[in-house]
């Protein structure tokens, strides 16, 4: 890795990209799973949103961890301000492809950072615009299964990716985890 993260490493996230993603950046790490409620205000930004849950995330892992350093997150889909979240069921899961069919829709990754008594919340937003999708595309891509229990009901880093028309930010944060800054940030905590 270029950044050399030398502290021993927490994920507080059961997320399997994250943890992929994290995998892929050559780090050594533990995952420990919060819990925690995911209730916020309704009158929260999806920024606020996103900034708020692993912010909660990170410190309910905190005690739990030692003198590991903690990252945890939280990701939404975003369209026209309104947070999009999981699919309570295929027919969910397929007006919510209806509604991001040929229009730009927006994902955010909240992130927070603990190490040695210090702490950074921050989030990065990419820029994601899908084809228009026909009734036969939207219907293969629900039955494909892909689409369950995922925010916007559809996965790039699998076969969702045919859906997307181009994106315009960091690729990793529509994963899950933007890899680069949080790597960045945590060296800068690091050494602070």
């Amino acid at each position: 890795m270029v950044l050399k993260i030398e502290k021993k490493l927490v994920l507080a996230s059961a997320s399997p990209s994250r943890k992929m993603l994290l995998e892929q950046a050559g780090l050594a790490f533990e995952v420990k799973v919060s819990g925690v409620d995911e209730a916020v205000p309704e009158d929260f930004t999806p920024a606020q949103t996103v900034e708020c849950l692993a912010q909660r995330k990170g410190r309910a892992v905190l005690p739990l961890c030692g003198d590991a350093a903690v990252i945890a997150a939280d990701s939404v889909v975003s369209l026209d301000e309104r947070i999009i979240g999981k699919p309570k069921d295929d027919e969910d899961a397929k007006a919510t492809l209806r509604a991001l069919s040929g229009r730009t829709h927006q994902l955010y990754t909240g992130v927070c950072l603990l190490a040695d008594g210090k702490e950074e919340v921050f989030h990065q937003v990419t820029d994601v615009t899908f084809y228009p999708l026909t009734e036969e595309e939207i219907d293969a891509y629900v039955a494909a299964g892909e689409s369950r229990g995922r925010a916007g009901s559809y996965g790039i880093e699998g076969i969702g990716v045919v859906l997307v028309r181009s994106i315009s930010g960091d690729y990793a944060n529509i994963v899950g985890l933007p890899v680069a800054e949080t790597l960045r940030r945590l060296d800068a905590l690091l050494h602070r």
